[in-house]
């Protein structure tokens, strides 16, 4: 299934894609789909980011070619990150950096959506935690992020992290093409066949520190080809199976 989160009339609603429409539902998604009887063509909705995170998990350097592009060396285990929910962005939302900020870089990754609480989760048990797969910009202020030798403020300003254009639970995350382009032009060419540490042993080493809530987010990590933005770009994160998330530098 595609689970998407649309604008309606008294708030946001989940939904599922079926064909051209979304079939709204009465709650999220997490503990079953109930369906309300509404119906409304997708290309009239306004899709909102389709999670509702109280975290966003990033791992950094998951890709070695990525890592050594930054100057190290591949790490040997998960190095992660946090970016706070005031950086959820939506599909088509603007992405828009303080006057402070000198460059600002696109990211884009593999991202997890969790189902349900997850805690000492075994690798082999990981696709019982798992909603289903998105797209995300891990958008950066890099200047920032090498400024403070830590990543937090470089990371987490507000719409840092658009994500989209829903969740599906129809692919495999072992082995799928990740496109980034920047006006059209493709700037980052990756597959997670080649992530250092794969989508199960990431929910293992996350959850043996830490409890994810449903709707919380795993970004999965960045492929090389990390590069800036800037005002009137359009940055798209395409992922095979997956979809496209566009967004707007402004």
């Amino acid at each position: 299934m595609k689970y998407v989160r649309i604008e309606g009339p008294r708030g946001p609603v989940w939904g599922v894609v079926k064909g051209e429409d979304v079939l709204t539902l009465k709650k999220a998604p997490y503990d079953g789909i109930e369906y309300d009887g509404g119906s409304q063509p997708l290309s009239g909705c306004r899709l909102l980011a389709p999670c509702e995170p109280t975290k966003i998990v990033c791992v950094g350097k998951n890709y070695a070619e990525h890592a050594r592009e930054l100057g190290a060396e591949p790490p040997g285990f998960p190095v992660l990150f946090i970016k706070a929910p005031n950086t959820l962005n939506r599909q088509q939302g603007a992405v828009h950096a303080p006057a402070f900020v000198r460059r600002l870089d696109y990211e884009g990754e593999l991202a997890v959506v969790i189902k349900r609480r997850a805690k000492d989760v075994k690798a082999k048990d990981f696709a019982d935690y798992v909603l289903g797969y998105t797209c995300l910009n891990d958008v950066t202020a890099r200047d920032v992020q090498q400024h403070d030798g830590q990543w937090t403020r470089g990371k987490s300003m507000d719409g840092f992290c658009p994500v989209g254009p829903w969740v599906t639970d129809e692919v495999d995350p072992s082995k799928l093409k990740v496109e980034t382009r920047l006006n059209g032009k493709p700037v980052q060419r990756g597959n997670t066949a080649d992530f250092i540490t794969g989508v199960p042993k990431l929910l293992e080493f996350i959850t043996a520190a830490m409890t994810l809530e449903p709707g919380d987010v795993i970004a999965t990590g960045t492929p090389a080809g990390i590069g800036p933005m800037v005002p009137g770009d359009t940055v798209e994160v395409d992922i095979e199976g997956v979809g496209v998330l566009v967004n707007h530098v402004i």
